[in-house]
C-alpha cells in the first residue's frame, strides 16, 4: 500500500477541526487525522507493506523548465525570478507536517521522499518495481495512469475519509473516461487541469479527448492524424491541435509520473510493534496524540 501523505494530510486537515490541538495549543487536527485515516487503512485492507510517499519536491524544476505554469497558482510568494520552491498551504497545517514525520519515524512506518521528486513519482517507482499487487491511496486523479489490471495495480480514491473509497480498476477508468491507466496521461494533457497549471490543448475537452484517442489510439496517433490530410479531424481540432504541437511534445514527462527514481533503501514491512516506543510516548504527550495513536497501535498489533 502506497500513501499519497501529504494529499491525504490535507484531506485530514479539512475534514478535521482545527480544535483538536495538542496541550500547548498547537492544532494537531491533520496529524491526528491522518494517523486514524492509517489506522482504518491497515484495518480494512490489511497490507503487508505500507510506505508513506513524500513531496521532498512539490514543483520540481525540471517539470516547471518544461511547461513554466505548472502548479505555478500554488506559489505562495513570488520572487523577481518568478520562482520559488515555497508551497501556498494553510498556516496551521505547515507546522504539522514535521510532527508527521516524527511520529512515522517513531513508529517504524516507511516514509520516502526524493529530491527534485515528487511523491507521485516515487509511487510510479515503487509501483513499477512491485511483484505483486499494489493499493495506492491518493485523492489525486493523476495516479489513474497507474491503474493496471494484469498487474494488480489500482487507486483507491477517498470519497468519504478513507472509509468510503472509489475501487479504481481498468473498467471504472474506461466506464468514466474512455481509456485504461495507461491512456490516462494522453487524456489528461490533452484536457488539460488547472489545479496543476496544465493547460490542456484549447478547445479539446474530456469528452472530445477521449473521442479521439477511441479513433486514434493514443496521443502519436492523435498527431499523425493532423498530419493526414484524409483523417476525420473537424477543422477546428486539425487547427487546435497543430498549434499546440510545441506543449503536446512536452507535456508527456510533465504528466507522466517517474518510474526510475533512485529510491533509497527502506524497509516497506508494516511495523507491528513501533520501532521507538520511548520517542513514541513522548510524542504522543506533547502533541496530545495518545487516543490515535493507541489506535493505530491496536491495529497494527491485530
Amino acid at each position: 500500500m502506497l500513501l499519497d501523505t501529504a494529499s491525504l494530510y490535507f484531506r485530514a486537515y479539512f475534514g478535521v477541526p482545527d480544535s483538536v490541538r495538542a496541550p500547548d495549543g498547537t492544532p494537531v487536527n491533520a496529524a491526528r487525522g491522518l494517523l486514524d485515516f492509517i489506522a482504518r487503512l491497515v484495518q480494512d485492507h490489511r497490507p503487508d507493506e505500507l510506505v508513506a510517499c513524500w513531496d521532498n519536491d512539490w514543483r520540481p524544476q525540471w517539470r516547471v523548465d518544461l511547461i513554466p505554469t505548472y502548479k505555478a497558482h500554488r506559489v505562495a510568494v513570488e520572487t523577481p525570478t518568478g520562482q520559488t520552491d515555497e508551497e501556498e498551504i494553510p498556516d496551521t497545517l505547515s507546522p504539522q507536517v514535521p510532527i508527521i514525520e516524527d511520529v512515522l519515524a517513531a513508529l517504524g512506518i516507511a516514509r520516502v521522499g526524493v529530491t527534485p521528486y515528487e511523491a507521485d513519482d516515487v509511487i510510479g517507482t515503487l509501483t513499477a518495481r512491485a511483484t505483486g499487487p499494489v493499493d495506492i491511496v491518493t485523492g489525486d486523479r493523476d495516479l489513474y495512469q497507474l491503474v493496471d489490471d494484469a498487474r494488480q495495480v489500482r487507486v483507491l480514491y477517498p470519497l468519504k475519509g478513507v472509509g468510503t473509497l472509489q475501487m479504481t480498476d481498468e473498467a471504472w477508468l474506461r466506464e468514466k473516461y474512455g481509456v485504461d491507466g495507461a491512456g490516462y496521461v494522453d487524456l489528461a494533457l490533452l484536457r488539460g487541469d488547472p489545479s496543476d497549471g496544465l493547460p490542456g490543448v484549447p478547445g479539446i475537452g474530456e469528452k472530445t479527448a477521449a473521442k479521439l484517442l477511441d479513433a486514434y489510439g493514443d496521443l502519436a496517433g492523435i498527431m499523425a492524424a493532423v498530419d493526414d490530410p484524409k483523417a476525420k479531424l473537424t477543422p477546428s481540432q486539425r487547427k487546435r491541435l497543430d498549434e499546440a504541437r510545441d506543449y503536446v511534445a512536452v507535456a508527456p514527462k510533465v504528466v507522466r509520473v517517474a518510474q526510475d527514481v533512485p529510491l533509497p533503501d527502506f524497509d516497506p514491512a508494516l511495523p507491528r510493534e513501533p520501532r521507538d516506543p520511548a520517542a513514541l510516548e513522548a510524542l504522543a504527550g506533547q502533541w496530545g496524540l495518545g487516543g490515535a495513536l493507541q489506535r493505530l497501535l491496536t491495529t497494527l498489533q491485530a
